[in-house]
């Protein structure tokens, strides 16, 4: 299944993650609204993945992939590594993308040095406020990793929207 983007164009939904050793968050585009997000256990998460085997709207995948810089990594990236690993094979037949952030950097706020105060607010811009619990805006309740899963979503969507063009 497709669906319109803001932009009218013909995309497919997208299942965003931003991968942790323990937790990880999502969120999931359908129709150019934020439908559901979450911080959750990467076990959790899992299951929730392979349950979707069973669901008639089948997403894409986008998983913010670990990029090597020359830099030397801790434990927790190769932790990572590994969640992201099951992720996808949790996934699996369905189609899987990798961003990675400085992708997602570059897009959303045109250099690789934004922090994620700008792409938050760049993400506020594109999307709109937060709002508040009387009256939710189309971000209302997205925190912490939350708004690196939903760069990762909207990065794809443009990415997919390219390729359609």
């Amino acid at each position: 299944p497709h669906c319109r983007d803001r932009s009218g164009g013909r995309v497919t939904p997208i299942l965003a993650i931003d991968p942790g050793t323990e937790r990880s968050a999502f969120v999931l585009l359908h129709e150019g609204r934020i439908v559901r997000h979450g911080l959750q256990e990467n076990a959790w998460l899992i299951g929730f993945l392979e349950s979707y085997r069973f669901n008639p709207i089948k997403p894409l995948l986008a998983v913010e992939m670990i990029a090597s810089y020359g830099m030397p990594v801790g434990r927790e990236v190769f932790e990572t590594c590994v969640w992201i690993g099951r992720f996808v094979q949790a996934w699996q037949p369905l189609p899987v993308e990798y961003v990675y952030r400085r992708e997602v950097k570059l897009h959303l706020c045109g250099s690789p040095k934004a922090k994620d105060a700008n792409i938050r607010q760049a993400l506020l811009d594109l999307y709109g406020a937060q709002g508040t619990k009387k009256s939710p805006g189309p971000t209302h309740g997205l925190k912490a990793d939350e708004w690196a899963a939903l760069g990762v979503a909207e990065t794809m969507r443009d990415r997919l929207e390219r390729k359609a063009a």
